[in-house]
C-alpha cells in the first residue's frame, strides 16, 4: 500500500498542547467479556474437532465460567487462544467467521447503540468512541483524507502473531455491519501489513476484491460520499434508549486505551517536544527501566514506538498535508532532509520519500 498514509486527524499540523497520558488497560488487565466472540470462537474450533484441552492450553480459560457470563479475559488469554486456534485447526475462515456475527450481542449496550445510528458517520463516531467495548484490542483512529475517510487499526496492547487475525475478524465485522445497515455492499478498501496469505480467496469472498496486503497501514477506507447516506435496517424507536444505555460509562472499566495505544497518543501529540524514553516514563510515572520493562511486556520497545509515530507523522504531512521534505525534517526533529531520507527508507521498506 504504498499509496495509503497512515495518520490521525490531529496529524494536519504539529500540536501545540501537551498531553499528558490518561489511563490505559495492560496485555494482564482482565476486562473483555468471555462469554461474546472469545466464546463464540471456541464453539466453532470444538465444533470443527479441536480437542478442548489443547485449545485451552496455557489460556487460564475455563470455558464453563465464560459460558456462564463470570469470566473476563485479559488480551494475553485472548491472544493465547487465538494461537492455540491456528495451531490446531486448519481453517482460515474463522476470524471472518466471527466478524459477520460480531455485533450481534443482545445484550451489549454499545453494540445496541452501534447497530441504531441513522448513517455510516454515525456508526464511525460511536465505534470511535466505544471502541474499549467494541474493539480493544485494535488502537482505532480515524482521518479524512481528500475525497475519503479511512479507519486505521494498529495493535493497541501487544497482539504479535494474533495480529492478522484480529484485523481479518474486525475489519469483516464493521463492514458486514455496514453491508447490512445500507442493504447493499458498501466500496470499502482493504490494507494489510502483513503479506499476501495463502488463503486470499477468503478476503475475497468475506471482504472484496479491493484488498492490498504488505502495506504502510492497516485500514479500512471509503469514498466520503457513502457517509451520510440514510441506513435502512435500522429501529429508529430504539436509538434513543440504545445511546443512553450506551453513554452510561462501564463499571468495570473506563473507557481507556490499551498501553501501546496511549503510548501512541503521547509521543503523537508530544512530537513538537521530541520525547525521549526519560521523558516519556517521567510522564507515564515511571523508571526508565520500568517503561522498558513495561514495553517488552507487551512486546515493542521505545525506539519501535517512536519511529511509528514518526513514519506516520512523515507520510501524512508529505502525502496529505503537502509539507516540503525540510518542512516533515524540522518537524521530525531531523539535523537535516538527507537523514529523514535514511530513516524514511528504514521505516517503510524502502518506499520513496518523494515530494
Amino acid at each position: 500500500m504504498n499509496s495509503m498514509h497512515n495518520t490521525v486527524n490531529e496529524s494536519a499540523g504539529v500540536v501545540g498542547h501537551y498531553y499528558h497520558p490518561a489511563p490505559y488497560f495492560e496485555i494482564d488487565t482482565p476486562f473483555i467479556p468471555g462469554h461474546e466472540w472469545p466464546l463464540a470462537l471456541i464453539d466453532m474450533a470444538l465444533s470443527r474437532g479441536v480437542e478442548e484441552y489443547k485449545l485451552l492450553r496455557g489460556t487460564g480459560i475455563f470455558r464453563e465460567d465464560i459460558a456462564n457470563k463470570n469470566s473476563q479475559l485479559a488480551p494475553q488469554q485472548c491472544f493465547q487462544l487465538i494461537n492455540n486456534m491456528q495451531k490446531q485447526i486448519h481453517s482460515n475462515e474463522l476470524g471472518f467467521l466471527l466478524g459477520h456475527e460480531f455485533f450481534s450481542s443482545p445484550d451489549n449496550p454499545a453494540i445496541a447503540a452501534l447497530t441504531q445510528v441513522a448513517n455510516l458517520q454515525a456508526a464511525i463516531d460511536r465505534l470511535i468512541e466505544h471502541q474499549t467495548q467494541l474493539m480493544p484490542l485494535l488502537n482505532l483512529r480515524v482521518c479524512y483524507e481528500h475525497d475519503r475517510l479511512v479507519i486505521y487499526g494498529q495493535d493497541a496492547c501487544g497482539a504479535e502473531k494474533a495480529m492478522p487475525f484480529l484485523l481479518e475478524m474486525m475489519f469483516t465485522a464493521f463492514s458486514s455491519l455496514s453491508r447490512w445497515q445500507n442493504g447493499e455492499n458498501l466500496p470499502w478498501q482493504f490494507y494489510f501489513t502483513h503479506s499476501k496469505p495463502h488463503y486470499i480467496e477468503q478476503y475475497e469472498v468475506h471482504l472484496n476484491n479491493h484488498v492490498q496486503f504488505s502495506s504502510q497501514a492497516n485500514a479500512m477506507a471509503i469514498a466520503r460520499d457513502y457517509l451520510h447516506r440514510p441506513w435502512n435496517n435500522r429501529c429508529v424507536s430504539r436509538i434513543t434508549d440504545a445511546f443512553a444505555i450506551a453513554n452510561v460509562p462501564s463499571q468495570s472499566m473506563p473507557l481507556q486505551r490499551g498501553f501501546l495505544s496511549e503510548l501512541y497518543h503521547y509521543l503523537h501529540h508530544n512530537i513538537q517536544h521530541n520525547p525521549n524514553l526519560e521523558q516519556t516514563a517521567d510522564a507515564f510515572g515511571m523508571s526508565s527501566a520500568s517503561l522498558k520493562r513495561k514495553l517488552k511486556k507487551h512486546h515493542s520497545h521505545f525506539q519501535e514506538q517512536y519511529d511509528l509515530v514518526r513514519k506516520d507523522l512523515a507520510l501524512y504531512w508529505l502525502h496529505q498535508a503537502g509539507w516540503s521534505k525540510d518542512q516533515v525534517a524540522q518537524a521530525l526533529h531531523f539535523y537535516d532532509v538527507a537523514n529523514l531520507r535514511r530513516a524514511f527508507k528504514k521505516w517503510t521498506g524502502g518506499l520513496s520519500a518523494s515530494r
